[in-house]
């Protein structure tokens, strides 16, 4: 039988699969505490220089500073004011340029080694360079340690979903990802209420961390990923982790038997290889790979855009950090009804939210500022971010979807490569408005109505079979006629080159 099949006798989402989902859903509490420390932690309270001129030494300045806000930061031990304010910056940039590498370095890693080691390696050292941040004796220190803790976040954020969907049958993809989605939304929140609770920042980030420890301890039993191992061509084991998931399900499967396959086929071991570079060499992933790359970046740019826009609201900083997390959660009920129904699907969803989310920012550009009616900017972008992260939850699923196992998490690599792109360039956006007040929102408008319509050229998957090797993109099942016709020049080509 195929892998389907199995999941059928298995139990696609059978008990241990949800307890098993639950660990690495929760997991997601934690990254997004990691995610969202620095804007806690590197918070800058009001301050007074006790003199009419700025002494011109940074020791003098000091010296003669006075915060008259009761917050304890990173700011406040290392004064991150003035000339060294960019500091505070700088740690948040530099946790999101380790995102962007662990994305690509994690990726394919663990497609080729496997998903079980490099998540619980990942997790691992976050935790530690987790502690490295709460003990940091200097600025610098601090510093390496969010790089190096973003590192880890990036890559094992990655495996972390692709495992949540492999554990289960195809069926189950969609809520198993969108529950990832929505546990991350309720971390941030969750981490505004433990910032209200533990302020001292040192105390904040080991609270943060410490909930790390025990979600590394119940994911060290969790077994390798059976699609990864299917696909590799490791059936034997591949069998084995199923029938121990029937036994715990409380299933028999003991006559549980996977079709073989070529080893050629499984894990597709050509002198290629089924790396990154057969993201642009197969004609269906480059053409995938091109359209998705932008849609990336465009939620992404739209999304944090947004949520700097809107956080220019007034009020507590801990409320705001809860505000902008749940403000995301009915986004996700929304992506479970729209993308599971035959009329909308995955792709016609996700370009409609996406559509919507520039159609919002559009909106924006006809509302006086500063306006005391239901209908205001801030509503608008509010509205916004919550259609963008319906569009980002969907692109999730979607992507993991349309990249066959044994190039899934390198396609999903990829594709957060160039999210992180539109969170780094997403800050400059709003200092457009020199140009005009309404820029920001025209590119935020424009981003998200160009993304929404090149979602379009990619086919929809649902109640489609899950590809799980190179070859079975070339079916007509799992290509749209631009895809189709790619393969036919690629095709036409390599007969013309061998003539």
């Amino acid at each position: 039988m195929d892998l389907e099949d199995a999941f059928q006798v298995v139990g696609e989402f059978g008990p241990y699969q949800k307890r098993a989902v639950a660990v690495l859903v929760l997991t997601q509490v934690y990254m997004a505490c990691q995610s969202m420390l620095i804007v806690l932690v590197g918070a800058t309270p009001t301050y007074r220089i006790e003199q009419d001129s700025v002494p011109p030494s940074q020791q003098e300045l000091f010296q003669h500073v006075t915060f008259t806000e009761d917050i304890d930061s990173i700011v406040t031990e290392w004064f991150l004011i003035k000339q060294q304010a960019y500091k505070v910056s700088l740690a948040g940039s530099l946790f999101f340029a380790g995102l962007l590498v662990g994305n690509v370095v994690f990726g394919p890693l663990s497609d080729k080694i496997g998903r079980r080691p490099v998540y619980l390696t990942g997790l691992f050292f976050e935790v530690v360079f987790g502690y490295v941040t709460a003990l940091a004796p200097s600025y610098e220190v601090f510093a390496v340690s969010r790089l190096l803790v973003g590192l880890m976040n990036g890559g094992i954020g990655l495996v972390c979903f692709v495992l949540t969907q492999e554990y289960v049958g195809k069926s189950y993809w969609a809520m198993t990802g969108t529950l990832t989605s929505m546990t991350f939304a309720v971390g941030i929140a969750l981490f505004g209420a433990l910032g209200y609770f533990i302020q001292p920042w040192r105390s904040l980030a080991t609270a943060a961390n410490s909930s790390g420890v025990l979600f590394f301890l119940l994911s060290v039993t969790l077994p390798e990923s059976p699609r990864w191992l299917y696909s590799q061509g490791q059936t034997e084991r591949a069998e084995e982790v199923l029938r121990y998931m029937a036994l715990r399900n409380g299933n028999t499967a003991n006559h549980l038997m996977l079709q073989r396959v070529g080893a050629a086929k499984a894990g597709n071991h050509d002198k290629r290889g089924a790396g990154v570079l057969q993201l642009v060499l197969h004609p269906v992933l480059r053409l995938r790979t091109m359209v998705l790359m932008y849609v990336w970046y465009a939620c992404s740019l739209v999304y944090y855009g947004l949520t700097l826009g809107a956080s220019e609201t007034s009020g507590s900083r801990y409320v705001n950090v809860a505000m902008y997390g749940l403000v995301e959660l009915p986004a996700y009920p929304l992506c479970i009804y729209f993308i599971n129904k035959h009329w909308a699907g995955r792709r016609k969803s996700m370009a409609s939210f996406l559509c919507l989310a520039g159609s919002a920012c559009l909106c924006t550009m006809f509302i006086p500022e500063n306006t005391g009616t239901f209908l205001s900017v801030t509503s608008l972008a509010l509205l916004g971010k919550l259609m963008v992260s319906a569009a980002f939850n969907i692109a999730y699923v979607y992507t993991s979807e349309l990249y066959p196992t044994v190039i899934r998490n390198a396609g999903l690599g990829v594709c957060s490569m160039s999210c992180r792109v539109g969170g780094i360039l997403a800050p400059f956006v709003p200092s457009m408005r020199a140009l005009h007040t309404s820029m920001p929102f025209t590119v935020f408008c424009l981003s998200g109505l160009s993304a929404g319509c090149l979602g379009l050229l990619l086919p929809e998957t649902l109640n489609g079979p899950a590809a799980e090797t190179l070859e079975e993109l070339s079916s007509p099942t799992h290509s749209r006629v631009l895809e189709s016709k790619a393969l036919l020049y690629e095709d036409d080509k390599w007969r013309s080159n061998h003539k």
